[in-house]
């Protein structure tokens, strides 16, 4: 197998491990409120410390759980919101097909990846605070941002060798004696 079609397979296996992660994030938007329920559930859980080596934590879920549910009782029109995010991951899984596709010529989607997980950051930050979101929360939700650069870092890094021996010139066959005649 040649460099270049190796390096392709392991771009292509960190874009897929990508892409399943953008679905699955976005596939467990849609249903928050019965995750927040079965959550509870299982942390509250006689077989779970949690409520008594995290209580903070396990406060935190039980407001968050009261909070949908009573949104989703007066005003499910908000969880809305939460179907437009889910889709967002989606409709941003199915643009890492270009790269999958052809990594060098689409690089700028892995970049546009690694500028979208920097902004996570912020966003945490400043919205966290003005949405009263423990600063422990935003610290996950920024992980989010930090772990999901690291594979986008490995790719963009393989795209990279890949164009280069893409670009480098391939040696010229040895020429082969005409027969004499």
């Amino acid at each position: 197998m040649s460099e270049r079609r190796a390096l392709l397979g392991r771009i292509r296996m960190w874009l897929i491990l990508f892409i399943v992660c953008l679905v699955l994030s976005g596939l467990t938007a849609f249903p928050l409120v019965h995750e927040l329920r079965w959550a509870e559930d299982l942390l509250r859980s006689s077989a779970s410390p949690v409520p008594e080596q995290f209580p903070a934590l396990m406060e935190w879920i039980t407001k968050v759980r009261t909070g949908l549910d009573r949104t989703d009782a007066k005003y499910p029109f908000v969880l809305y919101g939460t179907d437009w995010l889910a889709f967002a991951h989606l409709v941003i899984a199915v643009a890492f097909y270009g790269p999958y596709r052809d990594p060098v010529r689409n690089i700028w989607v892995i970049e546009f990846g690694m500028i979208a997980c920097a902004g996570i950051i912020p966003l945490a930050l400043i919205c966290g605070p003005i949405r009263g979101i423990p600063f422990w929360w935003s610290v996950i939700d920024m992980s989010f941002g930090v772990f999901g650069v690291i594979p986008l870092l490995v790719v963009r890094r393989m795209i990279k060798r890949l164009e280069a021996l893409e670009r480098a010139p391939r040696p010229e066959p040895a020429p082969t004696a005409a027969p004499a005649g």
